[in-house]
């Protein structure tokens, strides 16, 4: 056995039994510093030999020694803090990466909190804040020579890269500023530059390093989410670094070069966002998507494809860097292609969100921007074959941004593709998107073809009188100094044309039948949008003609679809068909109930028909209806020109009248409550027992027990509401047994929707009632009470849960109560509260309620039915 070696080994033997066993501290700290001449900081420093196998073998567990030993009694064996400014000198001059594993060893393993908990955090808190992390990192850099560990190489990863997670849950509040992930990467960030630095003196000197550790704490860091923090700080300094230095851009090269693939992504992603333009990037990144897979794919279609919410900069700078190699170039021709190819399915038209489509529309725009007339006449008719398609997919869609986004890249695209062809003229309104495209299709000079793309986008920038030409009708002023043939008219003033209506080629309908044809047999589109519009008012103003064709309007309406982009749809097709409804009431309800149970209905049309009973019946139960309902439907507003204007002179009259006339008494201001007779009272039968005729039959394509618990809910709401605008007719009490029935039916039902769409629905058909202080409650007829069987009976113990039985007595309760104020003739009708009352309370009283007017008015509207027919409580 060679005897340094052995020197060393008996000197640290010895060391660790006083530490162990003395409390003299002047031995103590004369021991510890005898130890640090193999540290090599002192003047009688060891042999290197000896300073090699003290760090190689014994350097770990002496620190664990030390860590052991730290306590308060232990530290202050020593005055003014001598002894731990000792103890830690060895974590903070010996090797790095043995000395940062032993501190993050000993702050898993201590006791949370503890004095050496803190100590040691403290300490790992002075060891970053000296560059010692740096000594970490470069260590591993060196080791290319030396024999590989792999494991020891993964440790260190894990810990440096996860060091604020782990400090963090280890010190929870009693964490400090430094372990702040803010605060933590861009530390990390300079770190590496400063390895970086070391790395480029070495090669310089002819010494051999390795920046694969440098790479893997790049990427985990990145994959981490940490890209801002890290490359934040690392892109500015490389940007500066490379500009004149070929040694830089070879290791910046290498460095992301080496990125393990599960990091490439986070990487790369990181480094476009950061990187100022396609210039920095390309000094940065090289030719890597050329060398890489891995990065190929994230550059030419992750980030092109999928990740679209990345900004415009962001896409400049991936596609710019991709035009400045000629190496490069031929994958942004290949992106060029599969943009298009996507750009022009159909598939990707109906079903990805416009966000994306104008991502995918502007990087098209930006690749024609880079590429030259030669590169694009070589693949033109590949690329014209995708224009193409893409144009009449786009056209062909009913949405005006789709639209307008073909149109624009179609303009340009075609300039750019075929100059030589006939250019694509359209007519589309300019905004701030429109603005933002055309600058991107300016061409953008690269370092390899400065001039390349400069004179074949002319034809492109002609456009713009072209395209003003058709804003002209608009209330636009043309550019200061521009030259005019009618020199002689600048000093006439134009005329008004502010209040001017678009003037339509197909005239509107005049009578209901008309419009029934132009709905179901036209095929000018003009003319079915008009027709559509005018209905409603049609049919109030001809109530005969309507009822001749009532159902068959009803049928038209109720399968109409959209074939234009009408503003407004869904809103003038319900209103028509409750028009239809309100008109002939007792052939259009018998109608739509037996439809709602038919076959080949889709759920939404079954929720329009229920929608569509409800605000009729609304109409016919409110007061002084006869009266006003011609003036419910009015016409379309451009058969009414100039409506808005005319009478404006009036108001300026009777404004100066009201100012010069002194009154003495204005009277009562109030008008009188409407009253009149029910119509809702002849044809609520029509309305109301056709949906529960058949709500326990299923079919092929609809079971309301089974899986359509939505229709069951907003069902079960409508019949409440149809409940409460009957409350005053005489049919009101068989409607209440039928309702009653039908709730008693649904109390056990096994979807929740089932079970809280009945309670909810009579809840909001009373909702309009209010809680009378004062009144003394009152007992329920009995004939009713013996409707209501017991829940207790009707539940058999452990095969439903209590959940059902609250519910299925409420609902009783809601209906009960129902029943009772349409039978109660003497105080006029009762409503319930809207607050939840307490089914043991009410079980032996009935809740109060307020008195209504003998019509009670309904003010149920679709918003307050609630979206899944569940009223709001």
């Amino acid at each position: 056995m060679d005897p340094e070696v052995s020197a060393v080994r008996l000197t640290v033997w010895e060391a660790v039994h006083i530490l162990s066993s003395s409390e003299d501290g002047g031995r103590i700290f004369c021991t510890l510093g005898s130890l640090k001449r193999y540290l090599g900081e002192t003047e009688n420093s060891a042999l290197p030999e000896e300073q090699e196998e003290f760090a190689r073998i014994h350097f770990s567990t002496f620190l664990r020694c030390l860590v052991g030993k730290l306590s308060p009694d232990w530290l202050e064996l020593l005055p003014d803090g001598q002894m731990e400014e000792l103890w830690a000198s060895f974590f903070l001059e010996g090797p790095a990466d043995q000395a940062f594993l032993v501190l993050m060893e000993s702050i898993e393993g201590a006791a949370s909190p503890s004095f050496r908990l803190m100590k040691m955090a403290r300490l790992l808190a002075r060891f970053l804040s000296v560059g010692r992390m740096a000594a970490v990192m470069e260590g591993q850099c060196r080791q290319q020579a030396g024999p590989a560990f792999p494991l020891l190489q993964e440790t260190l990863l894990t810990k440096v890269v996860g060091l604020p997670d782990l400090l963090g849950n280890r010190l929870q509040r009693e964490n400090l500023a430094t372990f702040f992930p803010q605060n933590y990467f861009p530390l990390l960030g300079e770190e590496v530059l400063r390895v970086l630095q070391v790395v480029v003196d070495s090669l310089r000197g002819g010494l051999d390093c390795s920046v694969s550790f440098l790479s893997q704490v790049l990427g985990k860091a990145c994959v981490h989410g940490r890209q801002k923090e890290v490359l934040g700080v690392l892109v500015p300094r490389l940007t500066v670094l490379t500009q004149g230095s070929c040694l830089w851009q070879r290791v910046c090269w290498c460095l992301v070069e080496r990125v393990p693939d599960w990091a490439m992504e986070a990487v790369l992603k990181g480094f476009v966002e950061a990187a100022p333009g396609p210039e920095v990037l390309s000094r940065l990144l090289g030719n890597l998507v050329t060398k890489s897979k891995k990065a190929q794919f994230v550059m030419t279609r992750k980030l092109l494809f999928l990740q679209y919410s990345c900004t415009m900069p962001m896409l400049q700078s991936l596609l710019g860097y991709l035009a400045m190699d000629s190496q490069r170039r031929s994958l942004l021709m290949q992106a060029l292609k599969e943009l298009l190819e996507t750009w022009g399915s159909s598939s990707a038209i109906r079903h990805v969100p416009l966000v994306q489509q104008c991502y995918v529309s502007k990087a098209i725009l930006i690749c024609l921007a880079h590429l030259g007339e030669a590169e694009l006449r070589d693949n033109q008719d590949e690329l014209l074959a995708s224009l193409m398609e893409g144009v009449k997919s786009r056209l062909d869609s009913s949405l005006p941004p789709v639209r307008r986004l073909g149109m624009i890249v179609a303009e340009v695209a075609s300039a750019r593709i075929h100059p030589e062809g006939p250019p694509l003229k359209f007519q589309y309104e300019e905004d701030e998107l429109t603005r933002e495209m055309l600058a991107l299709a300016m061409p953008q000079p690269t370092a390899d073809s400065p001039s390349e793309a400069g004179p074949s986008f002319a034809p492109v920038s002609g456009e713009t009188p072209d395209r003003e030409t058709v804003d002209r009708s608009g209330p636009q002023v043309g550019p200061e100094g521009s030259d005019s043939e009618l020199d002689s008219d600048d000093e006439f003033v134009p005329y008004d044309m502010s209040v001017d209506r678009e003037q339509r080629s197909s005239k509107a309908p005049s009578y209901v039948r008309g419009c029934l044809e132009a709905l179901t047999g036209s095929e000018d589109w003009e003319r079915w949008e008009a027709a559509l519009r005018a209905l409603e008012g049609l049919i109030f103003r001809s109530p005969a003609a309507t009822q001749e064709v009532s159902v068959e309007l009803a049928k038209v309406l109720l399968h109409l679809e959209e074939k234009t982009a009408v503003a407004g749809f869904e809103g003038l097709r319900q209103r028509t068909l409750v028009a239809v409804t309100v008109t002939d009431p007792a052939r259009v309800a018998e109608y739509l109930t037996a439809q709602f149970y038919a076959l080949n209905y889709s759920l939404r049309q079954r929720m329009d028909i229920l929608d569509v009973l409800t605000l009729a019946a609304q109409e016919l139960s409110r007061p002084g209806r006869l009266g006003k309902a011609p003036q419910r439907g009015s016409p379309d507003p451009g058969s009414q020109p100039g409506g808005a204007v005319v009478p404006a002179w009036r108001a300026v009259v009777e404004e100066r009248v009201r100012r010069k006339t002194r009154r003495f008494s204005k009277g009562s201001v109030g008008r009188a409550p409407a009253v009149g007779p029910n119509e809702f009272n002849s044809v609520a039968g029509y309305f109301f027992f056709p949906l529960l005729q058949h709500f326990d039959r299923p079919l092929v394509t609809f079971d309301l027990l089974g899986g359509d618990q939505l229709v069951l809910g907003r069902l079960a709401h409508t019949l409440g509401a149809l409940m409460y605008l009957a409350v005053n007719t005489t049919v009101a009490v068989p409607m209440g047994k039928a309702l009653l029935e039908f709730v008693w039916a649904l109390r056990f039902h096994g979807d929740v929707r089932g079970r809280e769409g009945p309670r909810r629905g009579l809840q909001a058909a009373g909702s309009e009632g209010t809680t009378a202080s004062g009144e003394a409650p009152r007992q329920a007829p009995p004939a009713l009470l013996s409707l209501a069987p017991d829940p207790q009976e009707a539940c058999p113990a452990g095969r439903v849960r209590a959940g059902g039985q609250h519910v299925g007595r409420r609902c009783s309760w809601y209906s009960l109560e129902c029943l009772r104020l349409s039978e109660d003739s003497a105080s006029g009708p009762r409503v319930l509260p809207a607050t939840d009352w307490d089914w043991d309370v009410a079980s032996e009283a009935w809740a109060p309620g307020r008195l209504l007017s003998p019509v009670p008015p309904c003010s149920l509207q679709p918003a307050e039915l609630g979206p899944l027919g569940l009223g709001a409580s």
